[in-house]
């Protein structure tokens, strides 16, 4: 079966440190991975990018296609995308620009490169612009060294808490902007905005996965050598679907680009915040002193 082009500049790029010939030489470029939106499978893009302070800006020109690109649809559903920049590979939160800012980050983005006017010349629909930026929440730094299966289950508790407080700061911050518009000048728009649907979307699918991993494999684990703690899981069980109920609320509201009830999306996130911070407190007091002396990494089978 021949090789696609993508696949042969996917190739040639990952050869080469990043850097590409033909039609690509001397252009910035970076490989861009989705998770698709319908299939659940993961496909790798070359594209353009451009930088604008610490983003990496890439545009939806699809060359002036009538349609949005595939990419661009997957990482609505699954905001969380894998880069691969020269030799480094790191994962980020993309986020489509909107407003005044789309307008002011296209623009800069056509300076640099002039070809991405053609393709919205070509086409009626807006090119989306997305900043690529950093998947992890405010101030996250990642524990340098982890020794314990108890070290690993905090620091995924710590990444949970902190992406959940900063969708609420982000959400708060919208609701006192609303509140406190007085005289001329468009208010804030009545949607909460793509910044704080892509964030909250990641951390609602992090959760989800985090979870299910617990219920699937860690719990049963831990419970077979403590038979004593049966209470102890089913409570843990019982909160898990508890969370999981708000979370499926959340993700039918962001389900709206637009996210159309914004206060209803306030009251469930604030349901959330309680209920998820009353669970991971509890877990930790009753199960992470089992785990204080289980290595981490796990070593590999003998």
């Amino acid at each position: 079966m021949p090789t696609s082009f993508n696949q042969s500049v996917i190739d040639e790029f990952r050869a080469n440190a990043g850097k590409v010939g033909g039609p690509f030489e001397g252009g910035d470029l970076l490989l861009l991975t989705t998770t698709g939106a319908r299939s659940g499978k993961e496909t790798t893009t070359p594209l353009g990018y451009v930088r604008h302070g610490d983003a990496l800006l890439v545009i939806g020109s699809n060359l002036g296609a009538p349609r949005h690109p595939d990419w661009y649809r997957n990482l609505l559903a699954h905001p969380v995308v894998r880069v691969e920049l020269g030799t480094r590979t790191f994962q980020a939160l993309a986020v489509p620009a909107e407003g005044a800012r789309r307008e002011e980050l296209f623009a800069h983005a056509v300076r640099t490169a002039p070809g991405y006017a053609d393709y919205q010349a070509r086409t009626s629909r807006l090119l989306p612009v997305v900043a690529l930026e950093r998947a992890e929440p405010e101030g996250w730094e990642p524990t340098r060294e982890i020794t314990t299966l108890a070290g690993k289950v905090m620091e995924v508790h710590t990444w949970l808490r902190g992406q959940l407080h900063q969708v609420k700061a982000e959400v708060d911050a919208h609701f006192a902007a609303c509140a406190a518009h007085r005289g001329p000048g468009a208010p804030p728009p009545p949607g909460l905005g793509l910044q704080i649907r892509q964030r909250c979307l990641a951390f609602c699918q992090s959760l989800e996965f985090h979870h299910t991993s617990e219920d699937d494999h860690l719990f049963p684990g831990i419970a077979r050598y403590h038979p004593h703690l049966t209470d102890t899981f089913a409570r843990l069980a019982d909160e898990h679907r508890t969370v999981a109920r708000i979370q499926g609320e959340l993700v039918a509201l962001l389900a709206d680009i637009g996210i159309t009830d914004p206060e209803r999306f306030h009251t469930e996130l604030d349901r959330m915040s309680m209920e998820l911070n009353a669970h991971l407190d509890y877990e930790e007091e009753q199960i992470l002193p089992l785990l204080a002396d289980v290595p981490w990494p796990p070593a590999p089978p003998a």
